[in-house]
């Protein structure tokens, strides 16, 4: 593809294809994500037929041979730019210092004739891809940036040959050829497209970086003997061994040993992280200085990091809305430009000075050379690549391009408490007992009734008994009430444990216990009321501690302009003593996981740009009602399939990177767009001679080539100053 013309083009011949419902160019990756039920066959037809030509990425294969062609192309296009060079500069210097006779001097129509000759070779080879790409383009109805590059040269060369022919064709004042001009600006564009393909190269590190994390050998344990494999004969629950100092081949458990391990280039966190027996490790992580055994439980493309550089690239291929306007913009955008080469010619020929077929080649050629829409085309998707690649660097993955520029007009982040501002790892912090009952009996009831509950503060209370010995009784009729707690019976009586409201909806009193479940509420504990056949039995406190970055975390939100709002089921002196510990701005509590969608909607509501930030089932409703839904990467799968951006650490810092990201990239695309579209705003004018009659000057054929191919290194390598981009973190 030579500019953003092409990718409407590909587009619409992809989507033309039955089967598929949605297809997506990237041109600054020359990449197509669709998605379908269609043959990859199909697809590679449908682009042929339009004029291009495709093949299929999958896997580090297909991408090392992209690379190798990309490669290829570079060098092929500096080969080209140096033999346009060879014979443009001496034809440039000879004409400009009278070295080469008039064409009305002797020999002067045989040097003339020669240097047309050797300019079509020039055309034929340096630029033949502009002219077999033109007619590709007009076979299909299109018209793009080679279109003009092959009408701004071709005319040239045609005009300068007919009149070295037939000089009498026109007056003598107007014998001027231009064979310089259109081998120059073939040169000119080769090299500025070289540059480009060199610049953009830099933009697609972070996906080359995360290729480069899968170790290619793993060493496996076979009937007791080592052996080094390739990777992809790896099997499921294999087991493997890792020496000091290696990564780690595919996901699994450590089944022997123990070691700390480098897990940054998943989370972005720098601290290694100490891992034993039954620890899950991931693959491209790295060993630290012990030797271990772990079982697989995930290889090839089910690894966490294989989905990982497949979410990346999904999310550097996709537009945000930004980019589909200006898509929309440069489909129309050649076309329109030959409508003013037609007009830019009319008025010269008919209303311009003499020499008037001399100025109006000139200011033709000019606007057809500088008009390329290449800029506009790599403004949007060379932004997003590299803003997509710079937020995994952080630990923050990015589903799509609207999310990372919806994510940067965020007002307004909604936490859920537990496992999100909170560790998610509750401990039983106090055992009350009323009515005769003892502490242990207390604990192994209300640790019976949890057994069969996934909450977090049933694994607690669990975890509580099983360190002390308890015996826990049989549990019949087990009930989970969402937002309220569980019940169950017991030896032939009913049992309840939960909040507050759970013993009212049974018209059991808590006024004997009200008091000591306040005061634990001040310390951010929440008390779970016991209740045998109908009677209150006691309190059970329980803790989930604050995660230590959370209030820095939440200062940096502050500091970037939002209000944070924080979204629980818990009783409301315990969500605002948590509240009070990190700085919430609002505090909704005693929220039904059902009601959580629903709070997400009235902010919405209230012209509020929502964020929300979850790491639970019960969270996945309010994340995919979100204008942009955050989930802490430790938490579940179907949070995770619900959101837009996935944090890999579990630190609320991720959302404040992923929103300081999103806004330097949109801040890029800006910058991008406005620098494409004053170049082509301004040198189409100026190139169509508007500034002639005020100052008798034209713009030269060759310094439009010169801009078109700097305007597209110039947008490249602005998009690659994101690379040097860091968060403020203030812990």
């Amino acid at each position: 593809m030579s500019c953003a013309g092409c990718v409407g083009a590909v587009e619409t011949a992809l989507q033309s294809v039955p089967g598929v419902t949605s297809a997506s160019v990237n041109f600054a990756e020359h990449t197509a994500g669709v998605e379908g039920n269609v043959s990859v066959t199909a697809l590679i037809n449908a682009v042929s037929q339009a004029g291009y030509a495709a093949a299929e990425l999958k896997g580090e294969e297909s991408e090392a041979e992209k690379e190798a062609v990309e490669l290829a192309y570079y060098r092929a296009l500096l080969h080209k730019t140096v033999v346009a060079a060879v014979v443009g500069v001496p034809l440039f210097i000879g004409g400009m210092s009278g070295l080469f006779p008039a064409l009305d001097q002797p020999w002067g129509q045989l040097v003339w004739l020669i240097a047309s000759v050797a300019t079509v070779g020039v055309l034929g080879y340096s630029g033949g891809h502009f002219f077999t790409g033109a007619w590709k383009s007009f076979r299909n109805h299109n018209a793009n940036m080679d279109t003009l590059i092959a009408l701004g040269t071709g005319t040239a060369w045609l005009f300068s040959t007919v009149i070295t022919i037939y000089p009498a064709l026109v007056p003598p004042s107007a014998r001027h050829v231009y064979f310089e001009a259109a081998v120059i600006i073939i040169a000119l564009i080769n090299f500025g497209s070289a540059l480009e393909m060199r610049a953009r190269g830099k933009t697609s590190e972070a996906i080359k970086r995360l290729i480069g994390l899968q170790p290619r050998t793993a060493r496996v344990v076979r009937n007791g003997v080592e052996l080094d494999i390739p990777i992809g004969d790896v099997g499921l629950a294999e087991t493997l061994r890792v020496r000091p100092g290696e990564r780690i081949p595919v996901d699994g458990v450590i089944i022997d040993g123990h070691s700390n391990i480098d897990e940054s280039m998943l989370t972005g966190e720098p601290v290694p992280v100490g891992k034993k027996t039954g620890d899950q490790v991931s693959a491209g992580t790295i060993n630290g200085t012990g030797s271990f055994l772990f079982q697989s439980k995930r290889i090839g493309k089910d690894t966490v990091l294989a989905q990982i550089i497949e979410m990346v690239r999904q999310a550097q291929s996709s537009k945000p809305a930004i980019g589909r306007i200006v898509d929309k913009v440069a489909a129309v955008f050649v076309p329109s430009v030959l409508i003013v080469v037609v007009i830019t010619f009319m008025v010269w020929f008919n209303f311009g000075p003499e020499p008037k077929i001399s100025f109006t080649l000139v200011t033709t050629m000019t606007v057809l050379i500088i008009a390329c829409p290449c800029a506009l085309g790599l403004a949007t998707p060379i932004s997003i690549m590299v803003g997509v690649g710079k937020a995994a660097e952080f630990g923050v993955l990015i589903r799509n391009g609207d999310a990372l520029q919806q994510a940067g007009r965020l007002t307004a982040i909604v936490l859920d408490k537990t496992g999100t501002i909170t560790q998610g790892k509750p401990a039983v912090t106090g055992i009350y007992p009323v009515n005769g009952i003892t502490k242990d009996e207390l604990l192994a009831c209300a640790a019976g009734l949890e057994t069969s509950s996934e909450h977090p503060l049933a694994a607690a209370i669990v975890s509580a008994a099983q360190v002390k010995g308890l015996t826990l009784p049989a549990v019949t009729g087990f009930q989970a009430v969402a937002g309220h707690g569980v019940q169950g019976t017991i030896n032939g009586q009913p049992v309840l444990l939960g909040n507050a409201r759970l013993l009212t909806k049974y018209r059991i009193a808590v006024g004997s216990l009200q008091d000591q479940a306040r005061q634990l509420a001040t310390r951010a504990e929440t008390a779970m009321y016991l209740a045998i056949g109908g009677k209150l039995q006691g309190i059970i406190a329980v803790a989930d501690p604050v995660k230590p970055d959370s209030k820095a975390a939440i200062a940096r939100l502050h500091k970037l302009g939002l209000k944070v709002i924080m979204l629980t089921g818990d009783n409301i002196s315990t969500a605002k003593a948590v509240a009070h510990q990190v700085g919430v701005d609002v505090v909704l509590a005693e929220v039904l996981p059902q009601e959580k969608h629903q709070k997400v909607t009235e902010l919405q509501e209230a012209k509020e740009i929502v964020g929300m930030v979850g790491d639970g089932i019960n969270d996945a409703p309010a994340l995919a009602r979100a204008d942009v839904g955050f989930a802490i990467g430790s938490g579940t799968d179907v949070a995770i399939e619900s959101a837009d951006i996935t944090l890999m650490r579990g630190s609320l810092h991720g959302v404040a990177d992923a929103i300081a990201v999103s806004r330097a990239t949109v801040r890029n695309i800006k910058q991008n767009l406005f620098g494409a579209f004053i170049y082509n705003s301004l040198g189409i004018p100026v190139a169509a001679g508007v500034l002639y009659p005020f100052i008798g000057i034209l713009l030269n054929p060759m310094i439009a080539g010169a801009a078109m191919a700097m305007s597209s290194v110039t947008v490249v390598s602005n998009a690659n100053r994101l690379r040097l981009f860091k968060t403020r973190r203030d812990a």
